[in-house]
């Protein structure tokens, strides 16, 4: 069955196919949710950042505990749950936070250890959130899936770091490299493509081959600059989908909203895709995910729908959801999640 997990801004909701239609409901109804992650390894375990906190659950979705009551002052930003990294039953769980602060659970959340070093390193002098500049939060975290213990963290804004745990312990910070991204939104890690790393930032879209020593811009045919998310094809890792607008008031200010939905293969350029999504005016930037059980398949929440694609990005279609107010998602997607899936 194929569950999806929507973090909204005011709720969590959790979405399951029947047949052609799907049916959603709010078991977070009543808290801000920022971001939600699944564990691959036991696909029943999910994680969803609420309010200043994480919640976890081992039904799908159905009930959930809290497991990280957040440090005072601050606030749950972004989560991750790594599938090369295991310790028992468990895939190592990862919190960032606002200010920029990274915690590690290796017992699904019981218990916490914040990874020291992050705060040293040299560019954080330089961090700032542009709305708020007198703070920073990480945005993004991402697990890589070739490298156990290797975490990339992407702090809002100001820089993309890598974090590397040894065999028998320790770790080493990596710091901003010249000429890598400065403000990544979401990064993407392909299980076929060990070191290759695709960065949607505000600054453009970014790609490295040696797990982000070095970087490259790879933004032929792309109108747009404010990248926002991105997913790659499970089954092939040359094609990308990528959301962009033409900056951060278009993609986030509802009276301002304007963005679109990209496609890339291969080394060609990034070609927008409009078959079966709405037009980019009115649109806030869109989230995309994929599942490693759907090769071919993209997933999309857009302002006030879900859609999925079938053709790797090259057409989609808007899924039948059955809302549990019956009036649509109800806020902005801020996170999007396919935590268990089945080949279509």
């Amino acid at each position: 069955m194929t569950t999806l997990y929507l973090a909204t801004e005011n709720r969590l909701v959790v979405v399951t196919r029947g047949g052609d239609r799907w049916r959603a409901a709010a078991p977070l109804a009543a808290r801000s949710a920022s971001c939600v992650a699944a564990d691959l390894g036991r696909p029943e375990r999910v994680f969803c950042a609420a309010r200043r906190g994480v919640w976890r659950s081992d039904d799908a979705g159905s009930s959930w505990r809290p497991v990280f009551e957040g440090i005072p002052g601050e606030e749950v930003t972004a989560l991750a749950v790594s599938a090369a990294e295991r310790v028992g039953a468990f895939g190592v769980v990862h919190v960032g936070t606002e200010p920029s602060a990274v915690f590690r659970s290796e017992d699904g959340g019981e218990n916490w250890r914040r990874c020291e070093g992050l705060s040293e390193l040299p560019s954080s002098r330089a961090w700032s959130f542009p709305p708020r500049p007198e703070t920073h939060h990480v945005r993004w975290l991402e697990p890589d899936p070739h490298e156990p213990g290797r975490l990339y963290v992407a702090i809002e804004a100001g820089a993309l770091v890598r974090l590397d745990r040894g065999p028998v312990g320790g770790a080493t910070w990596r710091d901003r490299v010249p000429g890598g991204p400065y403000d990544t939104h979401q990064l993407a890690i392909h299980a076929e493509r060990p070191g290759r790393l695709w960065s949607a930032a505000g600054d453009g879209f970014y790609e490295s081959d040696d797990g982000g020593d070095s970087w490259r811009r790879a933004e032929d045919g792309l109108p747009f600059r404010y990248c926002w998310s991105v997913a790659v094809d499970p089954g092939d890792p040359d094609t990308a989908v990528l959301a962009a607008a033409p900056g951060p008031m278009q993609a986030h200010a509802r009276e301002r909203a304007e963005s679109s939905v990209f496609r890339r293969t291969g080394d060609g350029p990034w070609r927008e895709v409009r078959t079966g999504l709405p037009e980019p005016k009115g649109q806030r930037a869109a989230l995309v995910a994929t599942h490693p059980a759907e090769p071919g398949a993209f997933y999309l929440a857009a302002d006030g729908g879900l859609y999925r694609s079938s053709d790797a990005g090259a057409t989609w279609d808007r899924l039948a959801v059955d809302w549990p107010d019956g009036h649509g998602p109800g806020s902005r997607a801020r996170g999007l999640t396919v935590a268990e899936a089945v080949s279509p």
